[in-house]
This record gives structure tokens, sequence and C-alpha cells, in this order.
């Protein structure tokens, strides 16, 4: 499910595409407050993220509630009320803000920021309208805000409006804001008997956070709660990094309705996976209807959910699907050691249990090696000779009665070739299920492999889970087979990843290569560009394409076609002229001079009758073997220029099988995106094919990733299509190519 990534280019590809200038590209996007520091790449986007200093935010040494109140009835005086409570146990000063008060609870009240007697770190705002307040704060050098206030982006265009105003005087003054439409859920009471590495969680909606929050009632400890709401400054990103620098911090669990900023959340996505912090994250939208309401409850984007994806991935954050699975997938990451080993062995006390999930597993992507025979005699001392022990290993009931069930679960776990033990237990049957899981329990805690427990029982009151299993800090307790299947399969890619893990950022070009000089020259703002034109662009970042000549008469195209050589393609070529077969404006297979000049007279005769405006005529090579792809560029509203690739042809529209990266990424992760193809096998050879030159076509994505960044988003939108992979050792040729300039 993850892989890493292993710098921007090849090493020989680098050599080929040297970088050289030291002016940056002119087209430059809008950057985020939090990215403007530390360089930018060469399409004008940052290679850096600044990181908030948030302890003050989340320790603050001194805290005034702006509006203050203890009217009974009044919500803001149930939220005054909850910071006092919450600024006690952190051990800030509280002072309440209020025009038209001498005193809240007790507590002396001023009536603005600027006549507090000392510096505040955070000022909570429990006003309908937080701008008047925003200039008030940046005078008084407040660093930190929180608006409660809704009615802004998540009600529509005029709330909207009103949130831009917010964050566009938030930029001026200095001060960074949570919210609005944010809540409480920062100024929670976390519980400090626990200990272990904690989960900091994130969300955008403060009640999908309970379930997360309701952990700490398992024995699974919990460090920070950002609520961040509309993200009008502070976004996940901002938090996200803050978090994977904290040291209690063992995993990030999000909550990710829409995303603020794409580049934003790859560097604070890039941070946490140099640190080996896992981030684990629902993210809302995969679905038309779930993006309409994400967007009508955050007012962002939610983005295109086949680019969100693949930059997760990219990145190593792991999506899962509900909050329940981001609870124990978030819960397992974070207190679970490295892996020793990748084989996952199956005890149960049923060979029907152990079935069930050893096909789950495997499904899934989990290994199952089946045990030395060596091992199955030693099992076998213990459980009788007519059980499978192979794995699953059925012991057909653990022993109660003596030492025989601690022993059997040793031996598994001292097998050198499995590193994670999962016994499920579909439901209570004492004593057998007690011992078994005290056995397991003691077993956890005496080896450094991974041991996890399900404990199927609907109920959940009974001693052995509530004490015995939860008790230990040892053992993963799942409630169910999947959830179990998913945070193990994710703890496995997540160390697979993180090991060897190389930032794309380190390598990605910061000065515009020579191509870029070439390109710039052939770039039509506002135009579609005509396959010549569009042709000339793939050679100046020296990707191949036939041989061919454009000509204007059919003189032209028998002169052509001799150098060209027979037999050729003849092609219509214009802007704005791009499904060329369907109108009859492609002929293939010419063979002579007559057939050359009847084809020239054919094409323009039905471009005038079809009234497309052309450049002219391209005479062309023909290549009629080879296996088909396409490779695009497109623009995402988030995260900009992606690269495609997938089956080409016909085929692309018709079986949509296609993987999208968003740069930039390394000659990894452009060869995973090939194996993630339904089709990949034809790349390899089927049905006693050859295999193709897959290394030509690994080289054609990583140039067209250098084109997307040099170009940036003056490049809206390129389709080569299709690009024929020859034979392996011959290259690839794009037969076809479509260019949109913004």
């Amino acid at each position: 499910m993850l892989g890493s990534t292993h710098g921007t280019l090849t090493t020989d590809f680098r050599a080929r595409v040297v970088a050289c200038g030291e002016e940056p590209h002119a087209s430059v996007v809008s950057l985020p407050t939090a990215t403007r520091q530390g360089g930018l790449d060469v399409s004008g986007r940052p290679l850096h993220l600044a990181v908030p200093d948030l302890d003050h935010f989340f320790r603050p040494r001194s805290v005034a509630v702006v509006g203050a109140s203890d009217t009974e009835g009044r919500p803001s005086t149930g939220i005054t009320r909850q910071l006092i409570a919450w600024a006690e146990r952190v051990g800030a000063r509280l002072h309440p803000v209020h025009p038209a008060r001498e005193a809240v609870f007790g507590r002396t009240c001023v009536p603005s920021v600027a006549e507090l007697s000392e510096p505040v770190d955070l000022a909570v705002l429990l006003v309908a309208d937080p701008l008047p307040v925003i200039e008030e704060l940046a005078e008084a050098e407040v660093p930190f805000a929180v608006a409660f206030a809704s009615g802004f982006a998540e009600t529509g265009e005029a709330g909207a409006v009103a949130q831009a105003r917010l964050a566009a005087a938030v930029e001026r003054s200095g001060v960074r804001l949570l919210g609005p439409n944010t809540n409480l859920n920062a100024f929670e009471e976390f519980r400090d008997d626990l200990d272990g590495p904690a989960i900091a969680l994130i969300t955008q909606s403060g009640h999908q956070g309970r379930p997360l929050y309701a952990l700490q009632e398992l024995g699974i400890r919990l460090s920070h709660w950002a609520p961040t709401g509309n993200e009008a400054d502070l976004e996940t990103a901002d938090f996200i990094a803050y978090f994977a620098q904290r040291p209690e911090v063992g995993a990030i669990a999000c909550y990710v309705e829409g995303l603020k900023d794409g580049r934003s959340f790859l560097l604070a996505a890039d941070r946490a996976a140099r640190a080996g912090v896992p981030v684990v994250a629902v993210k809302v939208g995969r679905t038309e209807a779930g993006a309409e309401a994400a967007a009508s409850h955050t007012g962002k984007l939610t983005g295109a959910d086949q680019v969100v994806d693949a930059a997760m991935r990219q990145f190593g954050v792991i999506r899962v699907g509900g909050l329940d699975e981001l609870q124990d997938t978030a819960a397992l990451l974070a207190r679970a050691r490295p892996p020793r080993a990748e084989g996952v062995a199956v005890y149960s006390i049923s060979g029907g249990t152990g079935a069930h999930f050893a096909d789950l597993a495997t499904a899934a992507g989990l290994l199952l090696p089946s045990l030395s025979p060596a091992k199955q005699d030693e099992l076998h001392t213990w459980i009788p000779g007519y059980l499978n022990v192979a794995n699953p290993i059925d012991n057909g009931g653990h022993p109660v009665g003596d030492r025989r069930g601690r022993k059997i679960i040793d031996a598994i776990l001292a097998d050198p070739s499995i590193g994670i033990l999962i016994c499920p237990i579909t439901g209570p049957f004492p004593p057998m299920s007690d011992r078994l899981a005290q056995d397991l329990v003691d077993a956890a805690e005496a080896t450094d492999k991974l041991v996890c427990v399900i404990w199927g029982s609907p109920v959940g009151t009974e001693d052995a889970y509530r004490t015995t299993l939860l008790g230990s800090s040892r053992v993963a307790t799942f409630r169910t087979f999947s959830n179990c299947v998913t945070a193990v399969k994710a703890y496995l890619d997540h160390h697979h990843f993180a090991t060897g893990y190389r930032s794309p950022f380190d390598d990605v070009p910061r000065t515009p290569s020579p191509s870029f000089r070439k390109a710039q020259n052939l770039m039509r703002p506002g135009r579609q560009l005509s396959e010549h034109a569009a042709k000339q662009l793939l050679r100046a970042y020296g990707i191949r394409v036939p041989r061919e000549q454009l000509v204007t008469s059919a003189a032209g195209a028998v002169r052509a076609a001799g150098p060209v050589g027979y037999p050729v393609v003849m092609k219509a070529s214009g802007p704005r002229l791009a499904h060329k077969t369907e109108l009859g404006l492609v002929k293939v297979g010419l063979t002579s001079a007559s057939q050359v000049r009847d084809a020239y007279r054919e094409l323009t005769d039905i471009a005038r009758f079809e009234s497309v405006d052309l450049d002219g005529i391209l005479v062309c090579q023909m290549i009629d073997r080879g296996v088909e792809m396409m490779v695009g560029v497109t623009h995402d509203a988030l995260f900009g220029p992606t690269v495609t690739v997938g089956l080409g042809g016909v085929l692309v529209e018709v079986l949509h099988d296609t993987a999208v990266r968003v740069p930039p990424f390394g000659e990894k992760e452009a060869r995973d995106m090939l194996g993630e193809l339904r089709g990949r096998a034809l790349l390899t050879g089927v049905r006693g094919g050859a295999p193709v030159d897959v290394d030509a076509l690994v080289e054609v994505v990583l140039r067209v990733q250098r084109m997307a960044l040099e170009l940036g988003d003056d490049l809206t939108e390129l389709d080569i299509n299709p690009l024929v992979v020859l034979g392996r050792g011959q290259g690839a040729v794009a037969l076809d190519a479509l260019a949109v300039c913004r």
C-alpha cells in the first residue's frame, strides 16, 4: 500500500536533463503564510513548511477569554467555565475580558486585551464577529487565538467572503488563528495516568473525534486534540508538522474533510515521514455526495479523490475508511515496536475461526508462512497430532490445567519467520478464554514481537477483556477481524515505507533546465496546441516522437513521405483539434505516392466540411508494434500539476486503468505507478508476448514530471496517447499528443 520515494530523477536521467540557470520560473503560485520560508522549487512552490510554535497554544502561560460570561443559560458561560478548569489543569493564568463586566466567576474582568497587566499567549474569542478583535490582539502581540463563531465559509458564498476578510486580517496581524467554526476540543481533559507513546488527534469536525478521545477509557494515551474547523489560518498541515516533532507522540490521527493547501499538506506529511511518525487519516469526499457534504461543512475543496489518495500514499499517510479503523490503526501504530519479521501466525481454538481469519488476512496481502516441519513437530508435543499446526495453528482448545498453553505461544513466537501473532477469540468461553488471554499477555510482555488479540464478544464486559487484555500495553486488542487485518497491514506497510525513506523534496529541481527555454517559445497562453506543436513540446524534453513532417500541399505530402519512409500515417493537425479519428482525420498504412496525394485531399476536404482550422497535414512514420500506453498531466485545484499513466489508445476511456502521482516523485514511485495498473501484465508479456521497454516508459513518466514542474500552472493539460512502448531496449514513441496552455 505504501511506497518509498528515492529522489526525483534517476541518476542517469539527471545527467541527461541537467538543471541549469539561476532564475526561478516566472509562474509562481500564491503561497500560504506557513510556507513562505525556505525556498521554492522550479514551479514556484515552497520546499519547506514553517512550523508554528504551538507549545504556547496547548500549554499557554496566560489566557484571555474575550466575551467571558457567568450568566447562567448563556452558551459563553459554559465555555468560560470549561476554560477556567482547563487553565487550572495546564497551569495557565486566565483573564476574563468583557467591556460591560467588572468580574466573571469572581475573577476581575478588563474591558479589552490591551488593558491586561501581562502578555497573553492565547486569546479565546467568545464573540459573534471575531474580525474587530484581531487588530486589538495584534497590538497586544498575542500569538494565538481561537474563534468559535460560525456563519463563515460553511454557510455559502456570503460566509466565504466574510471568512476571506477574516483570513486577510489575521495574515496582516501576525496572530495565528484556530477556526472559525471550531469548538472546545483543544481544551478537553486528557488523562495523565496513562503511559507510553500517545496519539495526537486532528479533526475538522469535533464530533468525529469523539471515538478516538474515548480510547483513553481503553488505556490508550492521547496527548493533544486540534479541532481545525474552517481553517481560515491554522490548518491540518500545521498540526501534523508540529505533532511530528513532539517526543510523546507515537501516531497522528486525522479526520479531514477538505485540505486547505495541497503543497502544505505534502510538506507536513514529509516532515512526519522523515521523523518516522505514522499519520493515519479518514479523508471524506470519496463520493460526490461526500464531497458536497464536506464542502457545506467546512467550505473547502475536497480535491479529486484519486489525487488525494495518491498524494497520501506517496508520503506515507495511511488512509482508512471509518472512525473505528482510524482508532484501531492509530492505536496499534502508536504503541507497537518495529516488526522483527513480516510473517503472521494465526493461533486459534477453532479450525473454522483460523481458516476464516487466514482468508481475510491473505486477501489483504498479509503473509502467513507455513511453519517448518521441525516447528510443527515441536507444537505437536503439546497439541494433538490430528490438528493442523502449519499456520493457522489449531490447538483444539487452549490448555488450562498446566503450562502447555504458554509453551505453545512461546514456541510460535520463537519462530524466526514470525513477527506477528494474532489470536482471534470469537467469544468468551471461561475458563479457557480467561487462561488464553492471560497466557497471551504474559507472552507479549516477554517478547519484542507483536501480539494481537481479537475479542469478538459483543458484550465486552468480561474480565478477560476489560482487565487482562486492556490492562496490558503490550497486547493490541481488537473487536473485529477486519479492523485487526487493516491495522496490521498498515503497521507493516508503514515500517516498510519508513525504512530508507528519502524525501523527494531533497532532489526536486529548483532552477529551469535547457528544455524549459525551448518549451517557453512553444507555449500559447489560453490556447490548445496543435498535435505538431505539442510534439515539439515533447521533443524539447527529450521524449521521442515518430519521424514526421508538417505539409500544406499534396505535392509537399508526397515529397515528405520519402524521407519519412513508407508506409506512412497522415493526420490533420490544428489547434482545438482533439478527436481526429472520430472525424475521419487520420489515414494509416499509406504505401504509395498516389495514396498520399489522395489522402491529403480527403483530409483537407473533411476539415473544410467540419469547419476545422488546420496548420497543416502531418506525414508520420508508421509504428504498429508495441503496447499502447498514455502519460498525461492535469491540474488539480489543491495539488497543482499531477502526472497520470495508464493503458492507452481507446482502452483508457473504456477501462479507466490509470495511476496518478503528485510531483515531486522519483523513479521508485514511477515504477510503483505501473505496478498499480490492472493491465500491468501487458508490459511484462502475456500469452507468449515479449516484454516491452519498461525502463523507457519510466523515463517518459519522469520527463513528463519535469515538464509538469517547470511549466507549472501554465500547462493545464497534457495528453500523450498513444505512447507506444516497444520491445525491451527499443524505447517508447509518442504517436499523438495534446497540450493545453493556461
